[in-house]
């Protein structure tokens, strides 16, 4: 795979994402509209769906990066680690539910649902259907098949907005606990679609093979833990370190905004899936850390871009939010500028991989993870979510310096650092610019001097660095 392979497949991945999470917006102005902002519903669904995040990492067990490692080392045949570690985190999934179901009365009491254990029952089953998917959604990256990734995503999006369409707007429904049947009968449906990868599969489970995987897996694992307690820690534990009455409100309100700043997320997201299947297939080739270095670039530019987007055309994206929402707005810049040194992190967090430190990672995401929760123990009570938004900002910034300090000592890669600066304080520049404009000024004013320093950034681009990079193309 080249350079030109991993940008047609980031661009389907990317264009799946951006119009599928474009979609599921549409779920968030409907949310915050028949949920009212003091109603405190939407923080709930928002606490939730935290603790399902956290639950997915753990019960796919880092073997998604994993597969890849293994299925391109050509030691054992790929059918075997693909049934190797699809079989093992089946077994995980049907335990997390035998768990769940067995001793529903506790943990949903602990959670504090006891008078909704079905929310719980619902999540848990979404949650472990989901991982169950994890694995055959790998293989059909690692089989370079980003068209039905992307219409499987899809898909289960498009009927997730349907039905909800359907019981909120036009049968009139509120009940929040549909958000989370309709949420379960969405992704059962996708799983029927991988019956054709099943039936090819040929099915060989190799325990010899599954104690290798995980060797190699368990510290992605706990690197996965950590990331994900980064990005959901703050959610999950709001209600109990924000000890106020409004706590169900002040999380829907945060919750409900960092929806918006997810859009770096959606963009970090498709970049990793194309770029995982790449660097991995890439590591016999003599110039692979010279590409590593230049994607490197080119993933910091669009994400800077994407950032000066968002923050430009907020007086635009904010309509998608219910009113009462609005004051929450400005933890997006900062949830945004977290998200992409989470990217930077993940995409040089494969020197690691590569050599099979995988611990390293487990460490640095430990630290991170540490910092965020420190953060968000001691200044939530007082600052409430925006020391959540903070919070995250640090936890990766943190974890994102370690990993590069360390690799270069391990895996030394000449990444063009006075570049990445260059645009960096280009794009902080015009964000402070954004943020100065008075509020006083007419909507269209701003917008239009917005629009303005994101095209003077582009251009800065295609001056630049984009003829480079058309000739590196050419060249693969």
């Amino acid at each position: 795979m080249n350079l030109k392979g991993l940008a047609k497949d980031t661009a389907i991945y990317g264009l799946s994402s951006i119009v599928g999470r474009f979609l599921n917006y549409l779920l968030v102005p409907l949310y915050t509209a028949v949920i009212p902002a003091d109603n405190g519903g939407y923080g709930v669904v928002t606490n939730v769906m935290a603790h399902t995040a956290l639950m997915l990492v753990i019960l796919t067990f880092g073997m998604e990066t994993t597969f890849f490692r293994f299925a391109n080392k050509g030691e054992d045949e790929p059918d075997t680690v693909f049934a190797t570690s699809f079989g093992m985190v089946c077994v995980l999934s049907l335990a997390f539910l035998g768990i769940v179901f067995g001793f529903i009365s506790p943990l949903s009491g602990w959670l504090g649902y006891a008078e909704h254990p079905e929310y719980i029952e619902l999540m848990a089953t979404v949650v472990a259907l989901d991982a169950i998917q994890a694995i055959p959604f790998c293989l059909l990256r690692y089989q370079k098949r980003p068209i039905k990734f992307a219409s499987l995503k899809m898909l289960f999006i498009i009927m997730n907005i349907g039905l909800n369409l359907l019981y909120f707007l036009v049968l009139g429904g509120r009940d929040i606990l549909y958000i989370f049947i309709l949420n379960l009968v969405c992704t059962a449906l996708v799983t029927f679609f991988f019956i054709p990868e099943f039936i090819h599969i040929r099915w060989k489970f190799s325990m010899p093979l599954l104690r290798r995987m995980f060797t190699y897996s368990w510290p992605i694992l706990v690197f996965g833990i950590a990331g994900i307690l980064n990005q959901t820690f703050d959610k999950q534990a709001f209600p109990q370190i924000y000890d106020k009455a409004d706590g169900d409100v002040q999380l829907g309100i945060y919750g409900a905004c960092v929806k918006i700043a997810m859009i770096m997320a959606m963009i970090t997201q498709a970049f990793r899936y194309a770029y995982e299947p790449f660097v991995f297939g890439t590591t016999k080739d003599k110039d692979n850390k010279e590409t590593y270095a230049v994607v490197m670039k080119y993933f910091v530019i669009f994400t800077l871009l994407a950032f000066l987007c968002v923050i430009g055309y907020l007086d635009i994206l904010k309509l998608i939010l219910g009113k009462g929402y609005h004051v929450g707005l400005k933890v997006v810049p900062i949830v945004m500028a977290a998200e992409i040194m989470m990217g930077i992190y993940s995409n040089l967090s494969f020197w690691y991989k590569l050599i099979d430190k995988t611990y390293f990672g487990a460490i640095f995401s430990a630290i991170g993870c540490a910092v965020l929760i420190a953060i968000n123990i001691i200044f939530v009570p007082k600052y409430g979510y925006m020391a959540c938004a903070w919070g995250g900002f640090a936890g990766y910034g943190v974890a994102m310096v370690l990993s590069y300090f360390v690799g270069q000592k391990y895996y030394p890669i000449d990444y063009p650092l006075k570049s990445i600066a260059v645009y960096v304080l280009i794009a902080g520049a015009f964000y402070v610019v954004m943020e100065l404009l008075p509020t006083s000024w007419p909507v269209w004013v701003r917008i239009g001097i917005n629009t303005v320093l994101i095209l003077a950034f582009a251009a800065h681009v295609l001056y630049h660095d984009l003829p480079q990079l058309a000739h590196r193309l050419r060249l693969k």
